[in-house]
């Protein structure tokens, strides 16, 4: 959540700050604010609303030229949404500017402190506590911009990531991270900074990633210096390439990001296992698997850990691992196990999931882990995200940039690891015969064109949401590996078209949720021709029987089911373990165009953010 840009170089600063800003829109903002240094003055605009209305204001409040500058998306924390309170903040000397992502713990008393010392305040929020905290030090010592800033953080208790401009230093902005994640692109002659790569992607392939605790003084025409900010000691920079294109991160033709990641996710799924499943050889080869294959096979159990869409995806894993490897599986909301005291063994696995590889909770579930001795291993989708360098092996998504809030390309990309993991695990363990493991491999080569076939169910998914756009409220059931898909269609719904919506087992459903069955409530209900069918027939039919109106989700060819249902959507035949890759499709669908009909902003749900890097 939040969004940092920055810029200092030869350009004009004031149309890559704002392009950026609106490459970051996915992350989640309430406000949007820009700085601009033009030689001599430092010009401030900032609003409540959208970059689109800080584009409008900031064209007429200042002058937009200058090389050097710093934008920010803001995500309320302390203090509610407002012009005062959106980012940039100065100092009350009116010298130094900052923008800041993350939340300052112990702004109150230092508040209180700098109050004694004569500053005022004018906005509610922690950050203007720390652009004055940074100004007292600088004051008070004497100190250049980065020593003062340097000095700041280490009395500060939270997580940041902040650009810091001083007028009296016009050719340096000071950066620094904890927690929050911080990206710096390196051109020639130039610098950009900024939460991810997105908003330099296209004027260089070169970035720079902030550890936490480390801080850089991006100066013009000089090396770049990377600090740690506890014991100020100089770390070597690693520049990275990039692995985005500028295509990937542009609607393409589409009317939302969230349609074209829909569409992305048969290629995704390939890029996924493309050179890790070679399934004519029967084999699958993912080198943080094979490296640590020992740990998994002798596992006492497997912990999962992930949040949102993510957790669903662990939802899957439980049942994939436990099936084919035989592995306790226990999955975890990671926002609740690192606050629970768990029991975790030296002998325990931990696999952490997340898209951005930045989420925060899993983070500190991660460290919790390692501080336990357990092994710890990743699956997200970015590469060189915090995720990807705390834990001691993993595997990469593939799934390109998701911008859309609402993941989709995600959660089939992470069950397509996960899948694989699960198999290969099976095949060192013994645990699932030649015969099964070859055909599962055979037939997770055919999902991308299963998927692609799944897709074709958008017109008539279009048809049944435009029947339901204005219903109140929503159950979705499921049985065995498509409970969990019940629960991401749920959360689809409720996320972008704000439709109240929950996702059950389908034999919960007289246990509590059939009470509220009658005519003006739609039951969408997974029911794919495998295992549990006629158990979920049974269900189906209880929910005829008190009038609710059945949206099914079906085989294709499948007669029973659909002659129960109200509406049905056809997919693909798939075996059962695979069926979440084909049945969460028409789901997507089915919530994008009720929350299209419904005029919600589909790329960006209200009050959500795309990745949640603070509590």
């Amino acid at each position: 959540m939040c969004g940092i840009v920055g810029y200092i170089g030869h350009r004009e600063a004031y149309p890559v700050i704002i392009k950026g800003l609106k490459r970051l829109e996915y992350r989640g903002y309430d406000s949007a604010g820009i700085m601009l240094y033009d030689g001599e003055n430092l010009k401030v605009s900032k609003t409540k609303g959208k970059v689109l209305d800080l584009e409008e204001k900031s064209t007429i409040e200042i002058k937009t030229n200058g090389t050097i500058g710093m934008g920010h998306t803001r995500w309320a924390t302390h203090g509610v949404p407002n012009d005062i309170n959106s980012h940039p903040h100065v100092s009350n000397s009116g010298k130094i500017s900052i923008i800041h992502n993350g939340i300052i713990e112990n702004y109150e008393p230092l508040k209180k402190e700098l109050q004694k010392r004569g500053y005022v305040f004018h906005s509610d929020t922690d950050t203007e506590v720390l652009v004055n905290l940074i100004e007292e030090v600088q004051k008070k010592e004497n100190l250049k911009l980065g020593k003062a800033v340097q000095i700041a953080l280490n009395q500060v208790v939270g997580a940041y990531a902040i650009c810091v401009f001083d007028v009296e230093k016009p050719n340096e902005i000071v950066v620094a991270r904890l927690g929050s994640p911080l990206a710096i692109g390196v051109g020639e002659n130039e610098f950009f900074i900024a939460s991810d790569a997105s908003p330099f992607i296209e004027y260089t392939s070169n970035a720079i990633y902030l550890e936490d605790e480390e801080m850089a003084i991006v100066r013009l025409h000089k090396p770049l210096k990377i600090r740690k900010i506890k014991d100020d000691s100089l770390v070597d920079p690693y520049i990275q390439e990039l692995q985005m294109n500028l295509e990937q991160i542009e609607k393409g033709g589409y009317e939302h990001f969230m349609l074209k990641e829909i569409y992305e996710q048969p290629n995704v799924i390939k890029d996924t296992y493309r050179g890790r499943l070679l399934a004519n050889k029967g084999i699958i080869q993912m080198a943080g698997i094979e490296d640590n294959l020992e740990r998994f096979v002798n596992a006492e159990r497997i912990l999962i850990v992930a949040c949102g869409t993510s957790w669903h995806a662990g939802l899957v894993a439980e049942y994939v691992i436990e099936e084919f490897a035989r592995i306790p599986v226990e999955v975890e909301y990671a926002s609740e196990f690192r606050y629970r005291n768990p029991i975790i063994n030296k002998g325990d696995v931990l696999i952490a999931i997340s898209q951005s590889g930045e989420t925060a909770d899993t983070l500190a579930a991660i460290k919790l882990a390692k501080e336990n001795g357990a092994f710890v291993f990743g699956v997200c989708n970015v590469v060189g995200s915090s995720i990807s360098r705390e834990t001691h092996a993993g595997a990469y998504t593939h799934a390109g940039p998701e911008i859309g809030v609402a993941s989709t390309k995600a959660f089939t990309t992470q069950i397509t690891v996960l899948t694989m993991i699960a198999l290969r695990i099976a095949k060192a363990k013994g645990t699932l015969s030649n015969t099964v493991y070859h055909r599962y491999l055979l037939e997770l080569e055919m999902i991308p064109e299963k998927v692609e076939e799944a897709l074709l169910t958008n017109d008539v998914s279009k048809i049944i949401a435009e029947k339901f756009k204005d219903a109140p409220n929503c159950l979705y059931l499921g049985r065995g590996y498509n409970f969990p898909v019940a629960l991401e269609g749920a959360l689809k719904l409720k996320e972008i078209s704000y439709i109240h919506a929950e996702g059950y087992p389908a034999a919960e459903m007289k246990h509590g949720p059939i009470a509220l069955i009658d005519e003006q409530m739609p039951v969408v209900v997974i029911a794919p021709r495998q295992e549990h069918y006629d158990k979920i027939v049974s269900n189906i039919q209880e929910i005829k029987s008190r009038s609710g109106k059945i949206i099914a989700i079906v085989t294709k060819g499948d007669v029973q089911v659909k002659e129960l249902a109200d509406y049905s959507i056809e997919i693909p035949d798939t075996l059962d373990a695979l069926s979440p890759l084909l049945t969460t499709i028409p789901l997507q669908l089915l919530s994008y165009h009720i929350a299209v009909f419904r005029e919600c902003n589909v790329d960006q749900p209200r009050n959500l953010a795309k990745s949640v890097t603070v509590e």
